[in-house]
């Protein structure tokens, strides 16, 4: 919570996550009231690594030092898309189920996108390229992508995905801060 005059104002502090076995993305935002600043964006590299489980291992120690140093609120996180190798497949997911593991370790809120999702958030279409979206990003949050790692710009995307939907999941009630809160205030909404 920050103070601006008499109105106490939350913050939010938001780690975006693009899941990867040899480089893992990730972005820290900051809300303050409607204002969103990025804190910082780079990857997570794991390619050294030639054992699997040593590379979950630095994923683990890397996720874990990102959110001791920054204290993120929520963590939120691309799913996986269905492609076509099985095996890289199971792989990805160890790696997104890794992060989750240590958000949820330290008591943090998880939150999940699809691809196409976060695409139609930042840009208002499902189908746009990663060029678009990182263009879009970069001028909301005014910085360059000239020596940006493809990956830390799509974890960004997924944090600003985060921020803008809980916008529309939360505007009726400024005072709903997740899930608990929101059925809280709302049971006559919730089909049991």
């Amino acid at each position: 919570m920050t103070e601006t005059g008499n109105k106490t104002v939350a913050s939010k502090i938001i780690l975006g996550i693009d899941p990867g076995t040899n480089v893992m993305g990730f972005s820290i935002i900051k809300i303050d009231d409607k204002r969103m600043v990025l804190v910082e964006m780079d990857v997570i590299r794991v390619n050294k690594e030639k054992d699997h489980y040593q590379k979950l291992k630095k994923i683990y120690s890397g996720v874990q030092q990102i959110i001791h140093r920054y204290r993120p609120t929520d963590l939120a996180i691309e799913s996986p898309f269905f492609g076509k190798n099985v095996q890289s497949m199971l792989k990805l997911g160890r790696a997104q189920g890794i992060a989750i593991a240590v958000a949820l370790s330290e008591k943090i809120e998880v939150f999940e996108y699809s691809p196409r999702k976060i695409k139609q958030s930042v840009t208002g279409n499902g189908n746009s390229s990663k060029e678009q979206v990182a263009l879009i990003l970069s001028q909301l949050l005014r910085f360059d992508t000239k020596h940006l790692l493809p990956d830390a710009t799509d974890a960004l995307g997924v944090a600003v995905c985060h921020h803008f939907q809980n916008k529309i999941l939360f505007s009726r009630d400024s005072k709903v801060s997740g899930w608990k809160k929101f059925i809280e205030l709302n049971p006559g909404r919730i089909i049991k």
